[in-house]
Formats: structure tokens, sequence, C-alpha cells
């Protein structure tokens, strides 16, 4: 029996490279998943990637920071399989690298709607039906627990999402549902390399090169080693974790 064998997730920016690998990853671990993503062509990849629609995978198109997309996509999982134990709120917007004088407030205000609004609603319609042993994970960053300059929407929703975590956890705990924060540094993946480019261009030098030099690993994550933690915090195997912030950054933030 594989360490997700008869337990349900949700997952969240599951057509992106960190969704995508922790969805195959939980799977391949025997468990159901429900995929949730807002890009309909990176959401029908991700459920091919994954054999298709079966008895154990399906999938939802969903903007997450939306009240009635957010109840369906819980509702959807519980018909489907009548249960729910694992939350992976995964979904998340970049904005811009500007300094504050100049950030766009549109931007700052969609980096907010779908990095906090989206945990928030997620949890707030998911937690009533999740039960002993059950585990919300919510993704944030290094930026999280650290910040740089020109990145005020970006910083703000992942350090917002930690006090989130915080708070939902000392409420569900006394049910026996944990939760917990995943705080990836820099991943080899889309996402990361269009942040990189924009802070490439702000400072005039190679972010990426940068970057790798502050690691002290050396090198960026590949999105399959920031799933390991989300099997480790969706399983049983941190059964007493918690409350916190696991990092998965190759140090850089030490």
């Amino acid at each position: 029996m594989g360490r997700m064998t008869d337990r349900v997730s949700i997952v969240s920016g599951a057509g992106g490279s960190i969704g995508l690998a922790s969805a195959k990853l939980l799977a391949a671990e025997g468990g159901s998943v429900m995929l949730v993503d807002n890009r309909a062509d990176d959401l029908a990849a991700a459920l091919a990637a994954l054999g298709g629609e079966s008895d154990t995978i399906a999938a939802v198109q969903a903007d997450v920071a939306n009240e009635d997309d957010a109840q369906n996509y819980i509702d959807q999982t519980l018909v489907k399989w009548g249960r729910l134990d694992t939350l992976f709120c995964n979904a998340g917007i970049s904005g811009d690298n500007q300094p504050i004088a100049d950030f766009p407030i549109d931007v700052f205000d969609a980096v907010m709607r779908v990095n906090i609004r989206g945990p928030f609603l997620a949890c707030k319609f998911a937690s009533p039906h999740m039960g002993e042993g059950g585990s919300i994970i919510i993704t944030s960053s290094i930026m999280g627990v650290q910040a740089n300059p020109n990145s005020a929407a970006y910083a703000t929703s992942k350090h917002a999402v930690v006090g989130l975590m915080r708070t939902i956890a000392k409420e569900v705990g006394p049910r026996g549902i944990r939760c917990n924060v995943i705080a990836p540094g820099p991943v080899d993946n889309a996402f990361q390399t269009a942040i990189e480019d924009r802070m490439s261009k702000v400072i005039g030098a190679n972010a990426t090169e940068m970057l790798n030099q502050r690691i002290p690993l050396r090198r960026h994550a590949q999105a399959e080693e920031i799933a390991q933690t989300v099997l480790f915090l969706a399983s049983d195997m941190s059964s007493f974790s918690t409350g916190a912030v696991f990092m998965a950054d190759g140090g850089m933030a030490g």
C-alpha cells in the first residue's frame, strides 16, 4: 500500500510544475487526486499526464479566488469520492517587479486576490469536510520569510499565507487536522524564469546566476524535489507537525 492509499487530495495550480509533480506523486502513492487550475490548456495537459479522467483522477477548471468556483471544486471532489483528506493550496501568481512608488495598484490587487483570497476560500470551504488525519498545505515561498526590493505584492502575499496557516492550524488542530506551509526557494520552472527575467532587467545582471550563488546547494530545485516535501506533509510521515513553515530552499534562507 502507498502512503496515500484511500486518501483524497485537492491540488490547485495543478497545471504548473510543482502542482503537477505533487499530483503525480500523491497518485503514485495510491491517492485519488482532484486537479484544479484556471488555465484550460494546462489543466488538460495535467490531466493527460496522469492518464486522463479515471476512478482516482479528476479535474475542475476554477478561478481559486472566485467564491462560487472555490465551492464548486470542493463540492465536485466530495461528489466523486465522498471525502477529502488533503488540501494543497498551491495556485499563485508572481505579479511584477517594480519599486513601491511605481508598483501598479491593479497588479498588487490581483496578486492579493489569487495568493491570499484563494487559499482563504479553499480552507473556509474545505475544512468543515476534513477530519482526523487531514492535512492542509499552503504554498508560500522563501519570499514568505524574507524579502527583496521591488517585490511588494509577491512578498506581502507570501508572508500573509504564513499568518493564515498559523491561524488555521490552531483552529483545526483539536479535530486532528494539520495545517502547514511549504516555502520553496527558486525552482527550475517557467514561473520562476518569468520572475528572474524581470529581476534581471531591474538589476541589470543575470538574476539566475545571482540566485544560484546565494543558494548553498548552488542550484535551483526541481519540481519533483518540492513534491517530496508535499508528500511528507500530506501523509502520516508528518503526523505531529502542524503550524509550521517547511523550507525547501536549498539552504537559501539560512
